[in-house]
């Protein structure tokens, strides 16, 4: 198996991604890094395996602890990162120059310039570089791959779409409690943070009716003020065969929540929520027929860190995984935060 370690950060780091490695017949978990000595002890303390693990930290400065020393380990093949949005593209480097294959979280950086120049660096290591996937669970989610099946399945041309998201960040709620989130220095907030899984999971299915976004306009608002700067955005947008459909996140609505993204064509209309997928056709008879399929709840976690796993033996990343799927969920996200910040200012899709 190979040797892995976490460089990881606050609460997700514990109980999603600890569970994924030590679920993982891919990988044994050898290390992990916080930058501060608590922090990292916290976190090899949840691991099942917590007396084998060795911790690495920066704070306070203590020989052969630091993250360097970590990189430098000839056991470690791989790392995921689980760092603050800011911190993450420098350990990105940091760990690819150490020849290590890099699984970092989402969003791939804090907006498009620092994302293109990380791309471009890594593109410039050339085909012998180790592997650098981006995580993004939602395209590991059981029901959404089978919502995108069933988009692939009716077929049609897209006639609309809608991506509708509500949820309410409460004053307690332990993500907003670190720091680095209360008081955001990055683009969206909570809208760039969670907002980029939204956004994947609705360029997934599109992309099942061969459809992307090309244009979108948008207004955005703080409805909560702790949520700085901007806690919701509604938009319209636009698919290359200029098909309009609509795109509403929020985490400030206190007593509206749910996640839902549809698709309509002109053979019938996929809709899709974290625990089922509803299908709707005409029978032969030419009557609607609506079909429902119930699922567990799935973040689908697990399933990416086994796909890095098997990416690594394999010697290529995930198509799921490659940076420039990443690049393309932010850039739809950091346009529709800069539509809302002009007033509907129509915003074109590059990549």
């Amino acid at each position: 198996m190979t040797g892995i370690a976490l460089l990881g950060a606050g609460i997700f780091a514990r109980e999603e991604h600890l569970p994924a490695i030590e679920a993982s017949p891919a990988f044994t978990l050898k290390a992990v890094y916080s930058r501060s000595q608590k922090s990292a002890e916290a976190l090899a303390a949840a691991a099942a395996n917590a007396s084998s693990i060795d911790v690495y930290f920066d704070s306070p400065s203590v020989p052969g602890k630091s993250l360097d020393d970590l990189l430098a380990r000839a056991d470690v093949a791989a790392v995921i990162i689980a760092l603050p949005i800011l911190t993450q593209p420098a350990a990105v480097q940091k760990a690819l120059t150490a020849g290590k294959h890099v699984l970092s979280e989402k969003p791939v950086a804090s907006d498009l310039d620092s994302a293109n120049q990380l791309l471009a660096w890594y593109g410039n290591l050339g085909s012998a570089a180790p592997i650098w996937a981006v995580a993004e669970n939602f395209r590991f989610i059981t029901s959404l791959n089978y919502a995108a099946e069933q988009v692939k399945k009716i077929g049609g041309s897209v006639t609309t779409f809608r991506l509708q998201m509500n949820s309410f960040v409460e004053p307690e709620n332990k993500y907003f409690n670190t720091e680095w989130r209360k008081t955001p220095s990055y683009q969206g907030g909570f809208l760039l943070d969670g907002g980029v899984h939204f956004v994947a999971g609705l360029r997934l299915l599109l992309a099942a009716a061969g459809q992307k976004i090309t244009q979108l306009a948008g207004f955005s608002a703080l409805l909560e003020e702790r949520l700085l700067p901007v806690d919701t955005i509604h938009a319209v947008a636009l698919t290359q065969d200029g098909k309009s459909g609509s795109i509403g996140i929020s985490f400030g609505t206190e007593f509206k929540s749910g996640l839902e993204v549809e698709i309509v064509t002109t053979k019938g209309a996929v809709t899709w929520n974290p625990r089922g997928v509803k299908t709707v056709t005409k029978g032969a008879d030419g009557k609607k027929v609506e079909e429902e399929k119930a699922f567990e709840y799935d973040s689908g976690v697990k399933v990416e860190v086994v796909a890095f796993g098997q990416a690594i033996e394999a010697g290529k990343a995930d198509p799921r995984q490659t940076p420039i799927e990443a690049l393309r969920d932010l850039e739809i996200l950091q346009r529709l935060l800069e539509s809302g910040a002009g007033g509907a200012v129509v915003q074109k899709i590059a990549v």
